[in-house]
């Protein structure tokens, strides 16, 4: 057979800066491990939220070669690596990435929008993945309002790929006002539980004080019925 055309590990890793920057060092980020972020560039949602458009309209800065030699410096000082974004699994590099963070002794978090659920199954099937969080962004009736897509099918795909493994793994929502009411949540919760999620819903208010990718205004803060999930600050 004639495997000239078979990219190799070390090329399909240096090929593409898919990776806009690089957080050194977060507490927050990472359930009960000290991690660093590696933002990646590019998504396939908009939604008017998001606080990092820079992120989701740029482009990656970053190679293997750059993440590898900030990760060695890291070595002993971190528990930990987080994917986060704009949206990490549309990149072909994001799972020949964390074979090595694996191999490099790291845990691995992956903050996902679950719009890839091929990836995802692949991370989890590999053994690569040590905690996911998966945005819940709304259900079908207004799926479309608040991430301008129709991938609602492959997130709930991606649901039911973690609920059938053994990854830590939570499920959140970011809140406007404008976009989902308390009935809405309500909504939300109880079709999360209808589908044997039975762990904490984790939701968080919209936050105001940074520049977002649309043009929401204000949200009203909703009241904090702990009967529809638990809020972050």
């Amino acid at each position: 057979m004639n495997t000239s055309s078979v990219p190799t590990l070390s090329s399909s890793l240096e090929k593409g800066r898919p990776v806009f920057s690089i957080s050194p060092f977060t507490l927050l980020d990472f359930p009960d491990r000290t991690a660093c972020i590696l933002w990646f560039a590019g998504c396939n949602m908009r939604c008017s939220y998001c606080y990092n458009p820079e992120i989701v309209l740029g482009k990656g800065k970053l190679s293997w070669g750059h993440v590898q030699e900030f990760l060695l410096s890291r070595r002993g000082l971190l528990d930990g690596v987080v994917f986060s974004g704009g949206e990490c699994t549309i990149h072909p590099q994001v799972i020949p990435f964390a074979r090595e963070i694996k191999k490099m002794g790291f845990e691995l978090k992956i903050d996902t929008n679950g719009s890839r659920p091929d990836v995802l199954r692949q991370l989890v099937e590999e053994n690569l993945v040590d905690y996911v969080a998966l945005d819940f962004k709304a259900l079908p009736e207004n799926y479309w309002k608040v991430t301008r897509s129709d991938l609602f099918c492959a997130f709930e795909k991606s649901l039911e790929n973690l609920l059938d493994s053994t990854v830590r793994f939570e499920v959140r929502t970011t809140v406007h006002s404008k976009q989902l009411t308390t009935l809405d949540l309500q909504s939300m919760k109880t079709w999360l539980r209808g589908k044997g999620y039975s762990r904490t819903y984790y939701l968080q208010h919209f936050r105001g004080d940074k520049l977002t990718l649309g043009e929401l205004g204000e949200s009203k803060k909703q009241v904090l019925n702990t009967e529809l999930g638990v809020w972050r600050n």
